[in-house]
């Protein structure tokens, strides 16, 4: 494979690393990355998420065994152990499928290689339209509210949701952003603001509970949100929280756009009720640990409801970004409505 490098993943022609996001903002440690294990315990303990990074980081991985002479049935074996890694993002699953053809469809281990080469380089280019078709809905002044991280640590490229604001923000004069801190694990406060602060967009963190009070007062112009999934219909995962904004933004007549690459529709999967929710550990909602050190804050003999993901209903988006053009609520109930 050729040496690249993005946001949040390094590749030098003979090491691969990704950026441990567990400890940002604070600490910058990159991970090797040699084996299928030494990735799945990147993701599932969210030192790289992100559906499109996740999906990207397992597809190059399998590029790296193929070069390294791995056997057709060790890339299945291991084809097939990455895509369990995490359940909701439907990337992953897409890219997998992508890769598991290469593999067999041959010959080894160029074929393998060079589609893993041309999903990165897909995922840089979607992005890119993404951010452009957003930021043409943004005006001078907005003030654009964002939950979790959907920025060049979530994907090769830009970024979705994250993506748009930074293109409005170098197209339009005065953006601002309101980041939602989003707990549990605190993706927007850690690094959403990192990466707004890296891009020079100005913005003000807040606590998950303080969006209403803003969008009450008129002080959200828009809210842009990124996805893991998207049903046929035009439900969608995303992280928890995602709904509760939703329902919010409905209330006060706040435009509400979904962004995501066309990858991320899921056409077998009809509805948002079909999307499997991840389940988390209590020890992400008892307490704290990063860089900063670790703090527990509730009763050890509590038990705890830890869904990593919501599904907001189509009928509460005003808008989905995609790559292949923005669609709204009639062109949703078209047959492929994604493929623009």
């Amino acid at each position: 494979m050729k040496p690249f490098t993005t946001g949040c993943m390094r590749y030098d022609g003979e090491n691969f690393t990704i950026l441990d996001q567990t400890l940002l903002p604070h600490q910058e440690t990159w991970l090797p990355c040699h084996t299928v294990n030494d990735l799945v315990v990147i993701i599932q303990r969210l030192a790289i998420r992100g559906a499109p990074a996740i999906g990207i980081s397992a597809s190059v991985l399998l590029g790296l065994l193929a070069k390294q002479g791995a056997t057709q049935t060790a890339l299945i074996e291991a084809a097939d152990e990455l895509r369990k890694a995490r359940p909701t993002a439907v990337n992953l699953m897409n890219n997998i499928d992508q890769m598991k053809r290469a593999i067999i469809d041959g010959p080894l281990p160029d074929a393998v290689i060079a589609e893993a080469e041309k999903l990165l380089q897909e995922d840089i280019e979607l992005c890119e339209r993404m951010s452009t078709n957003g930021a043409a809905l943004c005006q001078p002044g907005d003030k654009l509210l964002t939950h979790c991280n959907t920025g060049s640590l979530a994907t090769a490229g830009l970024g979705t949701a994250l993506g748009v604001i930074s293109k409005a923000h170098q197209v339009h004069s005065n953006i601002f952003v309101w980041v939602d801190e989003t707990r549990p694990l605190l993706q927007g406060g850690r690094l959403t603001a990192w990466e707004c602060n890296n891009r020079h967009i100005p913005h003000k963190i807040i606590c998950d509970n303080m969006a209403a009070m803003l969008m009450a007062k008129g002080d959200v112009s828009r809210i842009f949100v990124g996805s893991d999934r998207i049903a046929a219909n035009g439900d969608f995962a995303n992280k928890i929280g995602t709904y509760s904004l939703a329902v919010l933004a409905h209330y006060h007549k706040v435009p509400f756009y979904v962004v995501a690459p066309q990858t991320t529709v899921d056409p077998e999967c009809a509805s948002g009720d079909a999307i499997p929710i991840e389940l988390r550990g209590e020890h992400e909602v008892k307490g704290v640990s990063g860089s900063f050190g670790e703090c527990q804050w509730a009763p050890a003999q509590s038990e705890v409801f830890n869904p990593a993901f919501d599904v907001t209903p189509a009928k509460l988006v005003t808008g989905w970004v995609l790559d292949t053009g923005v669609f709204n609520q009639d062109d949703v109930k078209q047959p492929n409505w994604w493929l623009g």
